[in-house]
């Protein structure tokens, strides 16, 4: 008997222990869309944090949104195949209320999870638009006419190459990239008819963007074919590009960030996508209740691309190259030059 008394005080005790808890939780009143600090996930490209590339430009927009938002953000690296699935399909079960693919081989995968978690929204930067294709309300993809920053550092190349060759070294061999290459082409044509452009990638596989060794490989190539000028677009394959433009005392383009700390006195300029600006743009507008899926693309007229002239590069270009450049950005902005992107 008396041990049974012993067993109710202590479930009774317990139960009056659990009771200011219960209590607080009824008294929190319930979270409504876009109140307090949203929650964010993000997973990075291949090549991870750290690239000085394009994945970093994605972090600044979260860094941003964190501070001007008041966001809360939680990120994740994967490896191939299956790592990006599990990655997403970790963030939307969670508090996330946006999930980030950054890169275009989040499509199919980021597809199919809008699908299965209709009250999450779900953004891909680089998401491959098929003919036809109708994304999930929840999804946007973010596109960006790369060709068209791309035309402005090609002319600029070509303007100031001195033997009249200039390289463009690319990552994967896939359209994506090939709207680099294409505008790069067009840009320099467009001013020097007679240039030569030389043209390598390191590969057909996504490890194709995380090869320095290559890009090294590919640029000493290039170089030593007379290019003085070499426009990467290949994520940290690039930085193996720096480091022959360095050995060979030549330039080098950066692309997506302004990569100049990369190698001070090799990178004449760089081709800058404002993934920072799309990224922020989403969040801003999902925290808003402005949300809207489909497709959203940004180019030069909605400052999404890019290309970088200020006080560490501009004793490199000379103000006739500027002007030139200048008036070629405003002629595109205007549609009476329409970038190639194939």
């Amino acid at each position: 008997m008396r041990s049974r008394r012993i067993v109710a005080a202590v479930a009774a005790a317990a139960a009056l222990a659990l009771l200011p808890a219960a209590c607080a939780r009824k008294a929190e009143p319930p979270a409504s869309p876009g109140a307090g600090k949203p929650a964010i996930g993000l997973v990075f490209d291949v090549g991870g944090r750290g690239d000085k590339s394009f994945n970093d430009q994605a972090y600044a927009g979260l860094e941003r949104a964190e501070k001007e938002l008041g966001i809360t953000f939680h990120t994740l690296e994967t490896g191939e195949g299956a790592d990006r699935e599990a990655a997403m399909r970790q963030l939307a079960a969670g508090d996330a209320q946006l999930i980030f693919g950054v890169g275009f081989l989040f499509t199919d995968d980021i597809r199919k999870l809008a699908v299965e978690f209709p009250d999450k929204k779900f953004a891909c930067v680089d998401y491959t638009v098929n003919p036809g294709d109708t994304l999930p309300p929840n999804l946007v993809a973010l596109k960006f006419k790369e060709e068209e920053g791309s035309y402005l550092v090609g002319a600029l190349a070509a303007l100031l190459s001195t033997t009249g060759k200039v390289g463009f070294v690319g990552g994967m061999q896939i359209p994506l990239i090939k709207k680099f290459e294409a505008g790069y082409v067009a840009g320099v044509h467009a001013v020097r008819p007679g240039a030569q452009v030389i043209v390598k990638y390191a590969g057909t596989t996504g490890s194709a963007f995380k090869d320095p060794t290559k890009g090294k490989e590919l640029a000493l190539a290039e170089y030593n074919q007379g290019a003085d000028i070499i426009y990467h677009a290949s994520g940290s394959t690039g930085l193996g590009v720096f480091e022959a433009a360095r050995e060979k005392r030549k330039l080098a383009i950066g692309v997506d960030s302004d990569q100049h700390d990369e190698a001070p006195e090799n990178i004449l300029t760089s081709m800058v996508k404002r993934v920072d600006v799309a990224v922020f743009d989403t969040i801003r507008e999902t925290i808003e209740g402005h949300w809207s899926g489909g497709i959203k693309v940004f180019g030069l007229a909605e400052e999404g691309v890019t290309w970088v002239y200020d006080d560490r590069n501009k004793a490199r270009i000379p103000d006739p190259a500027k002007a030139t450049v200048d008036s070629l950005r405003a002629e595109i902005i205007a549609g009476r030059i329409t970038a190639p992107w194939q």
